[in-house]
């Protein structure tokens, strides 16, 4: 169940000790999958991303034509380690991208494969700083966002759910988890009426969503507001993205410790498990292709807005 292998990813990664060895450890016991892990260090520390391939039956890598899925854990860091012990809220994304992977693994020693490849990226961290923001602080990363997407966001996926902790705003007023509108090559599309369908299905409750900006899908480092990181992955690809939100009703640090829930957790895991099932069988589009196809035919391609934009000249 995706709340047991929720249980057990927050055990491991709640620990001052853990790596992406930890990690990979945990899928030891699933023949079939790899998992890859790759320490890099930045100007403020180190991390370990963490690269879990779970293949398909009908996949890319074994020569086959389903399209491969790809999940992303965007975070800054685990823990915030010596300045809070613990466990901090920013860590739910690693957490359900991992858990997610282990629930996928474990399918395939039961019979219940998916037709095609699905990725899972994140980065283990447990001693990041932190940065001040509005209203709440964040996590800071010992590395920049050009070091996570290179390493976590790959050609080889073909649409990317991209997991976030989303608790440090006040626009988004909910507890539990939100999905964004779909984003592609700087255009904000329309959400997905498939991932509401799936979300209703799993939540057994009506879907929510959350408000993005312009803003908030340009590159980090252009001194504009963004609502955190969790699309980000989509000034790196081609591919469509869409945030899937772990939320509060009020506004969390994403620094605090104590407020990772794990049920919340669990329920993005079922959300992007399910939505992995129907993408890769050929059941589940997050867009329109028709309606992106005249869109760009219309105004033009948006490629701009996943550059650092045009720099103003220097001042004599």
């Amino acid at each position: 169940m995706p709340l047991q292998k929720t249980l057990l990813a927050l055990d491991v990664l709640d620990s001052a000790y853990v790596n992406g060895e930890s990690v990979k450890q945990l899928f030891v016991q699933y023949p079939q999958v790899s998992v890859e892990v790759l320490t890099v260090q930045g100007e403020k520390g180190s991390t370990d991303f963490v690269k879990i391939i779970i293949p398909g039956t009908d996949g890319k890598l074994s020569g086959g034509q389903a399209p491969t899925m790809g999940i992303v854990g965007r975070l800054g860091g685990i823990g915030a380690r010596p300045t809070r012990i613990g466990l901090v809220s920013d860590a739910d994304g690693a957490v359900a991208a991992v858990a997610a992977g282990l629930k996928l693994a474990d399918m395939q020693t039961k019979g219940d494969s998916l037709k095609g490849d699905v990725i899972v990226t994140t980065h283990i961290c447990p001693d990041a700083p932190t940065l001040p923001h509005e209203p709440v602080d964040f996590m800071d990363s010992p590395v920049d966002i050009l070091q996570m997407n290179e390493h976590e966001v790959l050609p080889e996926m073909e649409a990317i759910l991209s997991i976030d902790t989303t608790k440090g705003n006040r626009v988004i007023n909910h507890k539990g988890i939100a999905i964004s509108p779909t984003v592609k090559e700087g255009y904000i599309l329309r959400v997905s009426d498939d991932l509401l369908r799936i979300m209703e299905m799993t939540t057994g409750q009506l879907p929510v969503t959350f408000p993005i900006t312009t803003q908030d899908i340009t590159p980090y480092g252009n001194d504009l507001y963004h609502i955190n990181s969790i699309l980000q992955p989509a000034v790196a690809t081609h591919a469509p993205v869409v945030g899937v939100a772990v939320t509060a009703q009020s506004a969390v640090p994403g620094c605090g410790t104590g407020a990772s829930h794990e049920i919340d957790i669990a329920s993005a895991v079922r959300l992007v498990v399910e939505t992995a099932k129907e993408f890769t069988n050929g059941t589940c589009s997050f867009y329109n292709e028709e309606e992106y196809n005249l869109i760009t035919r219309l105004y033009g391609s948006m490629k701009v807005l996943q550059t650092p934009g045009i720099q103003a000249a220097p001042s004599a």
